[in-house]
């Protein structure tokens, strides 16, 4: 179970940050395995900085985020390593996800080379097909490609089968239909068949709640 208890995040404003500009006040909520939770607010309202603070991407200012009983301000290293093995995150705006001088696959190059070194070439290519047509790609539509190269939502879309490929137990999402085209928009709030599971929890972040 992921557990947020009583946190908030205040961010240092101004020249000399003198200035506080409090972000997140006072959040508590669970996701259990298997549970789809959706954040809703206006532009502004903490989303986002409840999201990176999931991902450890900023420190809480107070209070906890516990992942299976774990505090994961506590995790360094190795511990750290292993939970963004089963902890990632879908952001709102792909484009930014992407290093434009490497190829879109370069994501999965990465994934394989921290935590599947002793996977071989064929098999690895045979899993990554697989999770791409799962969230309806075809990976040579993809796969070689340049992030100029792709629209929003074929970048979108590919950061969502580190799912299955990593085991994921919780994957943080922003605005996770935001780029994707109508005719796909269906299989995200339902996820396709591999990102369903009784330990995959996806707290779901947007402002809009239809």
């Amino acid at each position: 179970m992921l557990h947020l208890e009583s946190i908030s995040k205040t961010y240092r404003v101004g020249a000399f940050g003198g200035a506080r500009l409090q972000a997140v006040r006072n959040v508590t909520f669970d996701v259990h395995p298997g549970e789809v939770v959706s954040l809703i607010g206006e532009s502004g309202s903490g989303k986002t900085t409840i999201g990176r603070m999931i991902l450890r991407l900023v420190p809480v200012t107070s209070g906890t985020i516990a992942l299976d009983g774990t505090d994961v301000s506590t995790l360094r290293r190795r511990s750290l390593k292993e939970y963004y093995r089963h902890v990632q995150g879908v952001f709102q705006d792909p484009f930014s996800s992407y290093n434009p001088i490497f190829k879109a696959d370069r994501v999965f190059e990465l994934v394989r080379r921290e935590f599947f070194p002793q996977v071989g070439s064929a098999e690895w290519r045979h899993k990554l097909e697989s999770a791409l047509e799962a969230v309806t790609l075809e990976p040579g539509q993809v796969l070689g490609k340049y992030p100029p190269q792709l629209s929003g939502g074929q970048l979108q879309r590919p950061l969502i089968p580190r799912a299955p490929l990593l085991d994921i137990r919780l994957l943080r999402a922003a605005e996770i239909i935001s780029l994707l085209h109508a005719s796909t928009r269906i299989d995200v709030p339902h996820p396709p068949a591999p990102l369903k599971g009784p330990r995959l929890r996806i707290p779901l972040t947007t402002p809009d709640p239809s």
